[in-house]
């Protein structure tokens, strides 16, 4: 049986172009990934108000936009910025 960790948060391996910040903007957006799973269950056993649990992904939201302008990704051409 493999570790109880690596079953709940599972990654998937990336197979972007391999350069240094894209794999760690890969880890990040798996990290929000899971975090919006989370809360959305939270959300959905009635242990988080939809208000709390919409502002939790809203600031998990502009934490990845931060880092993907901190490590110079550039915005796909088909989806610009708001």
């Amino acid at each position: 049986m493999t570790n109880r960790t690596d079953f709940i948060q599972a990654r998937s391996r990336y197979r972007g172009e391999v350069k240094p910040e894209n794999l760690v903007f890969n880890a990040n957006l798996q990290e929000f990934s899971q975090r919006v799973r989370f809360i959305s269950s939270l959300e959905t056993n009635g242990k988080m108000t939809p208000e709390e649990a919409f502002h939790q992904i809203r600031s998990l939201w502009k934490q990845l936009k931060r880092s993907r302008k901190e490590l110079g990704i550039e915005p796909h051409p088909f989806f610009p910025e708001e």
